[in-house]
């Protein structure tokens, strides 16, 4: 259980940058090599590479170097993780709401729902 928090956490850190998200984004369309990563990034080569290897120890990155060019790639696995545990939090929270709309609903229908509360003193509004 310890080992899926902390790799939750390197996940949701490495989302937490802009420009790492950009560089998801890009490889959502294929496979690109660092400097490609980092050409619409107002960033030094080298602060791409820093960002690279945050992706990579997320694991939503998987890099190979082929001679002096390093090409990464996308791990769906890990967005997959990732969004797993968000769709289990909003499935908790959907089933929350939906049974305070039902009791909403059957105390609202019922002749013995709760009155309205009285008006406060000085207020004579009905």
């Amino acid at each position: 259980m310890l080992n899926q928090v902390a790799e939750l956490d390197r996940v949701f850190h490495a989302l937490a940058d802009p420009g790492r998200r950009m560089m998801l984004e890009r490889l959502s369309k294929g496979p690109a090599s660092v400097s490609e990563l980092g050409k619409p990034l107002a960033m030094s080569l080298a602060a791409v590479v820093q960002h690279v290897q945050v992706l990579e120890e997320s694991g939503l990155v998987r890099s190979q170097k082929t001679g002096r060019i390093r090409t990464c790639s996308l791990n769906p696995a890990t967005l997959r993780s990732a969004e797993h545990w968000i769709s289990e939090r909003r499935t908790l929270v959907e089933r929350r709401l939906d049974r305070l709309g039902e009791y909403l609903s059957e105390t609202a229908d019922s002749p013995d729902a709760v009155p309205s509360a009285p008006n406060p003193p000085g207020n004579t509004s009905p």
